[in-house]
C-alpha cells in the first residue's frame, strides 16, 4: 500500500487543487496558534472576548490581529482549517494502520541520524523538537508554512511562492550537506 513518489506527488496536487477549488489554499501552521489559544481559553476564558456586534477580540496582540479572525477561530475551533489541520494527523495514523502499523525498521533510528550523531534516543528527540520549534517559529513569523506559501502559493502561480521555495531549499540543501556529512 505504499505510494511511489510520482503517484503521491500527483494526488497532492488534486487534494490541492481540489481545496483550493473547494474552499480555500491549504495552510496549517496557524492552528497551532488556534490550538495554543484554545488550550489557553480553558485555563483562562478571558482571553478571547465577544463584543455585542459580535466581532471577536482577544487580551492578546497576535490573536487580536487581523480584525479578530485568529481570536473567533480560537472561540469557535470546529472550523475548515482546524479540522483539516486534525484530519492530517489522523489520516496518517489511519493509513500505517491500513498498511499493518510500522515495521521494525521503520521504529529503528535511521543509519544516517545514527552515523552523524550517534544512537541517543534523547538527542534525536531533543533535535526533532528544536527543529520542528525553529520551523514553526519561522512559519509564524513570515506569516505561513510551507503549505501555505510554497504549495498553495506555487500552485497559485505568486511570486511569494516561487521566492519562498527558492530560499526553502538555497537554504534547507547546504544545511543537510553539512548536518549530514557521513554516509550510513
Amino acid at each position: 500500500m505504499v505510494l511511489n513518489w510520482k503517484s503521491g506527488g500527483v494526488l497532492l496536487g488534486l487534494v490541492f487543487f481540489l481545496a483550493v477549488l473547494l474552499v480555500k489554499p491549504i495552510g496549517v501552521s496557524t492552528q497551532f496558534v488556534i490550538l495554543d489559544g484554545v488550550l489557553w481559553t480553558a485555563v483562562d476564558s478571558s482571553v478571547v472576548t465577544q463584543a455585542d456586534d459580535g466581532v471577536y477580540t482577544s487580551t492578546n496582540a497576535y490573536l487580536a490581529k487581523s480584525d479578530g479572525k485568529y481570536a473567533k477561530s480560537v472561540a469557535n475551533p470546529l472550523n475548515y482549517s482546524f479540522v483539516f489541520a486534525i484530519a492530517m494527523m489522523l489520516g496518517g495514523f489511519l493509513s500505517a494502520m491500513a498498511r499493518g502499523g510500522l515495521s521494525r525498521d521503520e521504529k529503528k533510528m535511521p543509519a544516517l541520524w545514527r552515523a552523524n550523531f550517534g544512537s541517543s534516543v534523547g538527542t534525536r528527540f531533543l533535535a526533532t523538537f528544536a527543529g520542528g520549534f525553529i520551523v514553526l517559529y519561522g512559519a509564524r513569523l513570515a506569516g505561513g508554512c510551507t503549505s501555505g506559501h510554497m504549495m498553495s502559493g506555487m500552485m497559485q502561480t505568486s511570486l511569494s511562492g516561487y521566492i519562498f521555495a527558492a530560499g526553502a531549499f538555497l537554504a534547507a540543501v547546504p544545511t543537510a550537506m553539512f548536518l549530514y556529512r557521513q554516509e550510513d
